[in-house]
Parts: structure tokens; sequence; C-alpha cells
């Protein structure tokens, strides 16, 4: 395939996947009653079977044992599942209380708070013109954050979020596919997702039932969106030289 073949090739595949990331406000806010927890919940509990069955197929379940048998990289998905969660609820919370724009201001404001990490936690060097380009940024970040009117909280944690989860893949490197990584997250965070469903239903907060035929088949296409989501996702970066890792937001 010639270098022109490439880059049209990319620029498609790169047109698609922003044009299902923009999809994604509409799609949870199609999962209204459900509330964010819920809604993270089944997010969690579908990918994770989705992915098992997926490895499954290829083989290539065997990666956990090992990565189960290394307590420190163990530690770092676990924190990284645990920050990705944090990020999913956040953004899921914005979208179903009418707060898209600082939603979106909180991903256009993460590469900023990536470099600041790149430089100031992994000690990573910014030629001037990269500086010029970060106060462009903060500017532009400033303005936007005035004149929305009020402190963008969301905004802020949802940067803060999905860098430091960014930061905690750099730590894992890049020995685990996007899939696999998506998968040793999932399991993490599996239990506390069962959990959660089982106190809504027990208390009569659940929205699986009661909400029309299409509302519980919308809830476990969740997984089926976030796996599409997370590994069409470019690999996150600290500032130019961390290694790849797959890495999903929202």
């Amino acid at each position: 395939m010639s270098n022109e073949d490439e880059t049209r090739k990319g620029t498609l595949y790169g047109f698609l996947a922003y044009l299902a990331w923009g999809m994604f406000p509409l799609y949870f806010h199609a999962l209204i009653p459900a509330g964010p927890w819920e809604i993270l919940a089944h997010r969690i509990l579908w990918t994770l079977l989705l992915c098992v069955v997926l490895l499954g197929v290829t083989r290539h379940l065997g990666f956990l044992r090992s990565l189960f048998g290394d307590l420190k990289r163990l530690g770092a998905i676990s924190i990284a599942a645990v920050l990705i969660a944090i990020n999913w609820v956040v953004y899921v919370l914005a979208v179903t209380t009418g707060h898209v724009t600082e939603a979106a201001l909180g991903y256009f404001l993460n590469p900023l708070v990536t470099v600041m990490l790149g430089v100031l936690v992994l000690g990573e060097k910014l030629r001037r013109m990269q500086w010029l380009a970060v106060a462009i940024g903060v500017i532009a970040c400033v303005y936007l954050a005035v004149d929305y009117g009020s402190p963008p909280w969301i905004s802020v944690g949802l940067a803060l979020s999905f860098a430091a989860y960014g930061l905690m893949k750099k730590r894992v490197g890049g020995r685990l596919t996007a899939l696999e990584g998506l998968t040793a997250e999932t399991v993490v965070l599996a239990p506390f997702a069962a959990v959660m469903l089982v106190w809504l239903g027990a208390t009569g907060r659940s929205t699986w039932s009661g909400n029309g035929s299409w509302h519980p088949v919308l809830l476990a296409l969740s997984g089926v969106a976030t796996a599409i989501r997370c590994c069409s996702s470019p690999p996150q970066r600290a500032v130019s030289h961390s290694r790849r890792s797959g890495s999903c937001s929202s």
C-alpha cells in the first residue's frame, strides 16, 4: 500500500473515530432515566463481557494470569481503572445534566494537563515553540472558562482524571494492547459494578425494566460503545515520548 493510500485510510479512520466520539453525548442522553452510577456499572460489566469474548475467540486471555502475578503492575492498572471510572461517571453526569459544553471543554483542557504532568512528573523538556503552543492553549482555555460564566468544575475534573489516567498507563507501559488494557481495567472494576447494580435493584432505583423495551438493550450496548470508543482512541502521551498503550475516555 502506497503512502498516499495509507494517508487516505488514516484520514478516513480518524474521521470515523471522531464522528463516533461526537455521537457519545446523544447516546448517553438516550439512557435517561438511568443515572450516572447505573450507566457506569452497566458500561463496566457489559464491556468486560465483550472483551472476554473477543479475547477468548482470539485466545489472548492468558495475559490475565501474568498480570495478576505482578502486584506492582496490577496496582498501576487498578489505579488507572479507578481514574477512568471517575472520568466516565463525570462525563455521563455532565451529559445527563445538560453540561455537554463543559464536558467538551474538559477534553480541550486535557492535553494541557497532560503536558504539565509530563514536565513536572516525568521530567520531559519542551522546546520554545512547544511552550508557545502551550501558552496559546492556556489563554484559550481561560477565555472559554470565563465566557462560560461559572467555574468549570466538570471540565477540570475530566481533564485531571484523564491526564492522571494517561500517566498511570505510561507506568504500565506498552505491554498491553488497548483491548487487553480495557479488559484488565474492567476486571478490577467489575466487583464494584456488580455491587452497584444489586444495590440499585434492591432499593428500587434500577431502570433496567419498566422504561420500554429498548432501554435495557441500550444499556447493554453501552459495552459495545465503550469498547469501540476505547480501542479507537489514540494512545495517551505525556508529551511526546510515552510508549504506546491504549487509553479510553468518556
